[in-house]
This record gives structure tokens, sequence and C-alpha cells, in this order.
């Protein structure tokens, strides 16, 4: 086959790796096909969906609903369950024939696993784990003025660079670096589930929709690893994502950690059923586990209603939860940050303020 990956004019399109697991497609695969309608109207392409699954077409008008314009089909036995040797063969070789422009894939546990993989057979780069991107350079510099604190006058931009764009949180998260990919094709990116907002679905946009059925080639070579079984963890993690409330903690409960969670998990609890999430620092002070940071190094949420116990406000927590619709703060410290993104801020002792705050709501709910 004829691929080269320095060859920059011979790519086009914008296209998606829509995930699904046992015949459902993950929420995630929404917010990048909405995400790709952007960048592809700013660049006058299409929005392509590449799903592969067995007996997966019919998932795929759902696709076009949310902004693409053709999903590719590849169906087969051998891809009815995640393996990366089967994956990756299959989704480099129709990026190989059709040449995308850019292919976008989310950083879910399978994306993460994936997108190394075809970018090195692909020989072109790949930006994990990214949280925004940009094609148009004006849309860029309107997202550098309003997050971060760089003297643009005194940078020399390139504002006739139509590379994609592609910020991702580094060094821990304590800076945010935008990489492109300016000599090889396609520009490769995992994205981070929920920091991308999902556009409205369209019956129109579905039923316009293109599927294409590609042929999967696979043969017993290419298929290092066989799926015996699968066994399902039992843990049930904090959906931080999907919560319309969250009660997040910070460092501010470290004179006793264990009441100010359970004051968290009561509040929580007061405004129906909301869940608790928390700050880096009280992530790695072992106080909660992984799956309840929010911020840059954890997850992005715009839940309705985001209280902050006990969080600075430092602009790694608060780019994961800016977006939430009403914030509320307490925090003993009048000059923390935090104060400066909070709808509502209250100065003092979390653990008298919130108990009354619980006694509150449960009599309004009451």
């Amino acid at each position: 086959m004829n691929f080269n990956s320095a060859d920059i004019g011979a790519f086009k399109d914008i296209w998606v790796f829509c995930e699904q697991r046992d015949g459902k497609l993950m929420d995630t695969n929404f917010e990048l096909i909405s995400e790709a309608r952007k960048l592809a109207d700013e660049r006058s392409v299409q929005v392509v969906g590449l799903l592969l699954g067995d007996n997966a077409k019919h998932m795929a008008k759902q696709l076009g609903g949310y902004g693409a314009d053709q999903v590719i089909v590849c169906e087969a036995p051998e891809l009815k369950h995640y393996t990366t040797d089967a994956y990756t063969k299959v989704i480099c070789d129709v990026v190989m024939e059709k040449k995308p422009e850019v292919f976008l894939i989310g950083a879910s546990h399978i994306g993460r696993d994936l997108g190394p993989r075809c970018a090195a057979r692909l020989h072109t780069g790949l930006t994990a784990d990214c949280t925004h991107l940009d094609i148009d350079m004006n849309h860029y510099v309107e997202f550098l003025e309003n997050t971060s604190n760089l003297d643009l006058s005194k940078m020399k931009l390139d504002m006739d660079d139509t590379n994609l764009k592609m910020t991702r949180p580094a060094f821990g998260g304590h800076l945010m670096a935008t990489i492109i990919c300016p000599r090889f094709r396609p520009c490769m990116s995992t994205v981070r589930p929920g920091v991308l907002k999902k556009g409205a679905y369209s019956e129109t946009k579905a039923g316009a929709c293109r599927i294409e059925a590609y042929p999967v080639l696979l043969s017993p070579g290419d298929l290092r690893t066989t799926v015996l079984e699968i066994v399902k963890e039992t843990r049930k993690q904090v959906d931080l994502i999907g919560a319309e409330v969250i009660v997040s903690v910070g460092r501010g409960i470290g004179r006793d950690v264990e009441k100010g969670i359970e004051l968290a998990e009561n509040l929580a609890k007061a405004f129906g059923g909301g869940v608790v999430g928390g700050s880096r620092a009280a992530v790695d002070a072992g106080w909660l586990t992984a799956d309840h940071q929010v911020g840059q190094t954890g997850k992005t949420v715009r839940p309705k209603i985001y209280v902050a116990l006990g969080i600075s406000g430092a602009i790694q927590h608060t780019a994961g939860m800016q977006d939430a619709e009403m914030i509320i703060a307490v925090n003993k410290n009048e000059a923390t940050s935090i104060f400066d993104i909070a709808d509502y801020g209250i100065c003092g002792d979390l653990f008298q303020i919130v108990p009354a705050i619980i006694e509150a709501v449960q009599a309004k709910e009451s």
C-alpha cells in the first residue's frame, strides 16, 4: 500500500475512533464527534467516524446525529471484543488507504492502549490525554487569553498555522502544553473523557449520514492474542462525569480527615444523590481513591452544583470544574483563589459551616 505519513498534502478530513463495548457506544464518542464537527467546519472538510465490532452497523447512524458526515464500519467476529492486535491492524489498514488529516481517540483504557500502537505503525506523532483542541489560530489565541497568564503581546504567533493544536497537562498538571505535529499525518490525539461538550442530537443529520462497510482482512498471523474470558471488576467507581452534584474535599479537611469526608458525603446526600470528589492533594494523601479526583490530572466535570470544601483553587483543580453551573466554596482563607470563580463563597471553618448547610438543605427539602 502506498502510504507516506510525511506527504501531508495527501491527507484530508477529521476522523474519530468510535469505541463500543458490548454493542453500546461510549459517551466519549459523541463528545469527540461534536468537537470534530467544529474543527471540520473550520477546515471545510468531512467528519468521519470509524466503528469496529461484530454486528456494529446498527449503531452508526447515531454518530451521524452528533455531526458525523460518514461512518466507516469494520465488522468481523474477531472485533467483537477489543484486542490490541486486531484493532490496530484494521484501523491502520483503513487509515493508510483513506488518509485522514486528524485522528481523534477517546482516552479510555482502550484508547490509551490503542493510540500509541497505531501512531507507531503509521509513523506519526500522538499527543496523549488532551483537554483542548484547536485548528483555527484565532480560536486558539482566544483560548490562551481566557485560560493562561501569558503576555500574548510579547509572543510571535503564526496566525496562518493550520496544524491541529493539542493542549494537555504537563509536569504533573503544573502547566499546560500545546503540541503540534507539523511534519507527519495524521495528527493523532487521545482526548480525556468529559472535557469536550457533547452537541445536540439531530435526527435529520443522523438520516443524512453515509455508512460505508469496509472489508476486514485478518489472518491468524495478525492475531497474537485471543480473548478467552471477560471478568468485570466488582468495585464500583464513582461516576464524577455523570453526576449533577459533586462535593469535593481538599487539604482543608486535614485536621480530621474522616470527619471531613463524612461531612462531604452527608452534604452530597442532602443535595439528592450527589457524589464526593477531591483535589489532587486529597488523592495523593490517600484520603480518597484516584477515581474521585477532579482536575487537570483527574476528571473534568460539569455538574449543576459543585461544592469545594477546603480547596484552595489552584489552576490544576479549577480547570477541571470551572464550567459547573453553580460553584459553592467553603474555605477559612479569604484570600484563596477558589473564591474568584465561586458563585457563592463562605469564609470560615468547614467543620462548623457544612453541618449548618446540611441542616438548611434538609429543611428546605422536607
